[in-house]
């Protein structure tokens, strides 16, 4: 059975010893801005066992995303994860099939799949389960993949033989996403202020954009990929293969001036399984009158 996830590591379900006090200050300090719901559920972030009843194992996965072809040099970009269809739905499906797969060969496993879907801290566990790294960008990077990937999860009543935790830092003295974030985001010690990133305020920012970020965003109308583009071990990226991924044909030629004039009718046409729906038609042209002059 081949469900296209690129790599795979098993750590411990136990309680996030390690990072709980990180995740308590970053909140402290209102990195979460006005994501409210980052502040819900602090106890089932740190312990999977909250999730899932007597668990005794997390699965870890990836599933790259980077695109073959890119949009147009003259548009309103968008973030790379969002050229296809919803990934929560594709992924998730894939769990589904994982899991009911696992039940078939063992019998009775109790288990739940997610994917930036619930309270899990999905960097801590991959890198316990050994897929990686956190970068100075918070995002995980493997070598041989770099960042273009979906991370998932399955927590499982079952117990497992665990990886080994992924310890080396690869990013050495390189801050090229520390310094080619247009509104430094980006803190020391693999921080970012969710405030201030580009993707907030494109995506979560329901209210209005702020005056003083006018000019920043780099013609990014939904998501940013600024740190991951300019990051080195990106250049391991290959195209995905995965047709659900594959953008609606309309959308990599769309111009900035298709961009400004484009109906409700166009959006739902273009984005009609995309997570670009998220922040509906009023949100992304929202977006579009800010980038413009």
């Amino acid at each position: 059975m081949s469900l296209g996830f690129t790599s795979i590591g098993i750590s411990e379900a136990k309680f996030l010893e390690e990072e709980a006090p990180n995740v308590e200050e970053w909140l402290k300090k209102g990195y979460q801005g006005e994501m409210q719901y980052l502040e819900n559920h602090f106890d089932k972030r740190l312990d999977p066992r909250l999730l899932v009843s007597d668990a005794k194992s997390v699965i870890s996965l990836s599933y790259n995303y980077f695109p073959e072809e890119l949009q147009t040099d003259d548009s309103y970009k968008l973030g790379k994860y969002a050229y296809g269809q919803d990934y929560h739905h594709v992924i998730k499906d894939k769990l589904k099939t994982l899991l009911a797969y696992i039940q078939e060969e063992i019998g009775e496993v109790s288990g739940r799949a997610f994917t930036d879907s619930a309270p899990v801290l999905e960097r801590a566990w991959a890198q316990k389960s050994g897929l990686g790294w956190n970068g100075k960008n918070s995002l995980l990077i493997q070598k041989e993949h770099g960042s273009f990937f979906f991370l998932a999860e399955l927590i499982l009543d079952l117990e497992l033989e665990v990886d080994t935790p992924f310890s080396a830092d690869h990013c050495g003295t390189c801050t090229k996403c520390i310094d080619a974030c247009p509104t430094q985001a980006i803190l020391p010690n693999n921080t970012v202020d969710g405030s201030k990133c580009i993707s907030y305020f494109t995506i979560e920012l329901k209210n209005e954009l702020p005056a003083s970020e006018k000019g920043k965003f780099d013609d990014w109308m939904f998501g940013c990929d600024i740190c991951q583009d300019v990051c080195p071990w990106n250049r391991f990226s290959k195209p995905h293969s995965e047709p659900l991924f594959q953008p609606h044909p309309d959308l990599l030629q769309m111009t900035k001036e298709d961009w400004n004039e484009i109906t409700e009718e166009v959006f739902r046409k273009v984005f009609q399984k995309s997570a670009v729906k998220r922040t509906k038609y009023s949100g992304l042209t929202r977006n579009i009158e800010f980038l413009k002059e």
